[in-house]
């Protein structure tokens, strides 16, 4: 295969195969690159790869069809498979365990079947941005090992509405 064969197979991969799992923003904003985070764990992917998002609204809401696994006990970030296998990891803002709930209300349930869309988590942002270190939210998978390949999506996302990673297992 030539170089503009690559070239060509690399556009119409992005463009004209809709073959692959669609991750939907779990919450509003603006898209920010992983290793911005301001934390290691985030940052260097030790958790898993994925993207980040600087939040505009007030919830955060199921990125796929799936089962949510893990909710954390100070509700500020989720995990949860999707029906296609991935684990997909939500976090709210950086060092956000030390309000110890506070400006979070769980919605959701642990072990709990939920559509696209379905609200897991509310949150109070003009009260997180004031308190917490960051509010950049990871939206990360686990399970990099099941991932053959992972588009990055950028700009404004609308919750539930937009696309912010697109994964081939």
């Amino acid at each position: 295969m030539g170089l503009f064969d690559k070239l060509k197979k690399l556009v119409s991969d992005d463009t004209n195969d809709t073959s692959g799992i669609e991750i939907f923003a779990p919450l509003s904003g603006e898209i920010v690159a992983i290793e911005e985070v301001p934390d290691v764990v985030f940052a260097e992917k030790i958790v898993g790869d994925g993207i980040a998002i600087k939040p505009s609204g007030n919830k955060m809401v199921a990125p796929c069809d799936g089962t949510i696994g893990k909710i954390f006990e100070t509700n500020h970030a989720f995990s949860i498979e999707s029906d296609s296998g991935l684990e997909l990891f939500v976090h709210f803002g950086i060092d956000t365990v030390e309000l110890k709930g506070e400006g979070f209300t769980r919605i959701a349930q642990e072990g709990q079947q939920v559509k696209k869309g379905d609200t897991i988590i509310e949150f109070d942002l003009a009260l997180l941005e004031a308190k917490a270190k960051s509010t950049l939210t990871p939206v990360v998978i686990s399970n990099m090992d099941e991932v053959k390949e992972l588009s990055k999506q950028s700009g404004a996302v609308t919750l539930a509405q937009d696309v912010v990673l697109r994964v081939k297992k």
